[in-house]
């Protein structure tokens, strides 16, 4: 079997350059989960690594196939300087943990809550998973593995996570767009939704 660990890690060095620090969490129970950050200008970029270790399983399906199955990684990028982002570290590794912990599928569109702020005095609590390939593409792995896919993560306000939980991702981008939300600003607040 093939260990895709490497693979993925050389894909986030090739797409965002050199990391510069780099932090491991272990959940009992889990995979260890590193979460790599990539600075890039005005830019800082945190990636998981260890969540494509293994393929998220259908939590309704009686027995988890160890092949094959969708696989990925999350990336969050925000402004630097602006905030102290880097406390997102263990947030963004739970959230990386949760398809082993519980049993999640991972996939664009959905809500990713930790029920707290992302990092100290952030407005979000929550990331909206958006579709992938524009910033890091996809990792094709041999059959039969599915590709690692590189899931981009949108900080929400509570007040933009619900207004998502009723409308659909779909329009809460729409909204961030006309707008002209700027979605990498650490200490931004919520789009107008009324």
């Amino acid at each position: 079997m093939v260990d895709v660990l490497p693979l993925v890690e050389a894909r986030l060095r090739t797409a965002l350059g050199e990391p510069d620090a780099r932090a491991a969490v272990t959940f009992l129970g889990t995979d260890r989960i590193e979460v790599l950050r990539f600075r890039d200008k005005d830019i800082v970029r945190y990636a998981t690594l260890g969540m494509s270790a293994q393929p998220m399983a259908d939590p309704t399906a009686t027995l988890a196939d160890a092949l094959k199955g969708p696989r990925a990684e999350l990336v969050l990028s925000v402004r630097a300087g602006v905030a102290d982002t880097d406390k997102v570290l263990r947030p963004l590794a739970v959230l990386g943990a949760s398809p082993q912990v519980e049993g999640v599928v991972v996939a664009p569109g959905a809500s990713l809550d930790v029920g707290e702020p992302l990092w100290p005095g952030a407005p979000f609590t929550s990331v909206l998973v958006a579709e992938p390939g524009g910033l890091v593409e996809d990792l094709e792995l041999e059959e039969p593995l599915d590709p690692v896919r590189f899931l981009p993560l949108l900080p929400m306000t509570p007040n933009e996570a619900a207004w998502k939980r009723v409308h659909g991702a779909p329009a809460l981008q729409e909204r961030w767009l006309t707008s002209g939300t700027d979605l990498r600003d650490p200490s931004r607040r919520s789009v107008p939704l009324d």
